[in-house]
């Protein structure tokens, strides 16, 4: 284990800023607005903040503020920040990011949840610090069993697994192969199946196969193309940090912070890893997720504007539902969009533990 600071040569700086600002622009149509993909204009916006406004500097500066190391697990190199609480015996917490994220995605929640807790926050295997991967199966099963090893490795014998996105996922996966050392799960998204059909749906239900039947048909290419041929878009997007802007901004819409986004995307850019990070998507769809429900304690925290869950289908992937807490805050990246509710949140749900 080594210890770790990001430090971006200028070189590679300057390298994007010639690539950003030699940009090739695509047609479209006048009004075409949302219709055909990500627009034009948004993406320029960025782009020229990219060029006059972002501050990747400052970026370092806000990730070197917490401890960072490098490890390597299964043979691959894994990067994490370790941020410890004032109080020694503090319940510990490791959170897992997703794509287009990174470990930036919780920059705002760390300082005041380390006041109470000992925070692990890794990098996922092919994103940000941890370099890309260099062998296959690095799908949320095998991140499981990676993180499992982190957390005994640091000497955290009973712990609390959260996550966002992946982080979902790869949190109460974490929780079923590592159930007497995960104390509970917590996670941001409650994925369940998508049910073709349901007798008699429920308002709420309702709304939810709505809502996925318009994410299916209007925002779901990502998925599809990085779960069939991840490698053929890589050759676009490593290539183009504008393409590959451009490509994140099918999540990263409208309303969100231009720096934050520029942060992300930015990680993928610099650390080489846009071609291993969209793998997760193939990995998983070739390996995925075992069927067996979960057993440990699992909270969740359901923010407005993002994945809606079918209530009467959890019981067959989480038998242990212990908190459901519903906001109409945003949103998706609710540890930057809405950080003191996903914060009292998860530290609700982590003293109801008893830890």
């Amino acid at each position: 284990m080594e210890t770790f600071r990001v430090a971006v040569p200028q070189d590679d700086l300057d390298d994007l800023r010639r690539r950003v600002a030699a940009t090739r622009w695509p047609d479209e149509l006048d009004d075409a607005g949302w219709d055909y993909g990500v627009p034009g204009r948004y993406v320029r916006e960025l782009a020229d903040h990219w060029l006059h406004g972002f501050d990747w500097r400052a970026v370092e500066r806000r990730l070197n503020a917490y401890p960072q190391f490098r490890t390597e697990i299964d043979g691959e190199r894994i990067h994490f920040l370790h941020v410890r609480c004032p109080d020694p015996d503090a319940p510990a917490i490791i959170l897992s990011h997703g794509w287009p994220g990174s470990v930036a995605e919780f920059l705002d929640v760390l300082g005041p949840l380390s006041e109470r807790f000992h925070l692990v926050v890794p990098s996922l295997p092919g994103f940000g610090f941890s370099g890309p991967t260099r062998s296959r199966g690095w799908g949320p099963v095998r991140i499981a069993h990676a993180w499992a090893e982190l957390m005994r490795r640091l000497g955290y014998r009973r712990y609390v697994a959260a996550g966002n996105d992946w982080g979902s996922t790869i949190a109460p996966e974490l929780g079923r192969i590592a159930p007497d050392a995960v104390a509970g799960v917590h996670v941001t998204q409650l994925w369940t199946d998508t049910p073709g059909h349901l007798d008699d749906p429920t308002p709420d239900e309702r709304a939810a196969l709505d809502d996925q039947a318009w994410f299916e048909a209007n925002m779901s290419a990502y998925h599809h193309v990085q779960a069939q041929q991840p490698q053929s878009l890589a050759f676009a997007l490593a290539d183009s940090p504008v393409g590959l802007l451009g490509w994140h901004c099918l999540i990263y819409r409208e309303g969100l912070d231009p720096d934050f986004v520029l942060t992300n995307v930015s990680i993928h850019w610099l650390t080489g890893t846009v071609a291993s990070a969209m793998r997760i998507y193939r990995e998983d769809a070739l390996r995925p997720v075992p069927g067996e429900p979960t057993t440990v304690p699992l909270g969740a925290a359901q923010f407005a504007d993002d994945y809606r869950p079918f209530r009467r289908l959890v019981a067959a992937r989480h038998r242990n539902v212990a908190a459901w807490n519903v906001y109409d805050r945003p949103g998706h990246f609710a540890a930057h969009q809405s950080p003191e509710l996903l914060i009292a949140d998860l530290g609700g749900f982590v003293d109801g533990l008893g830890l």
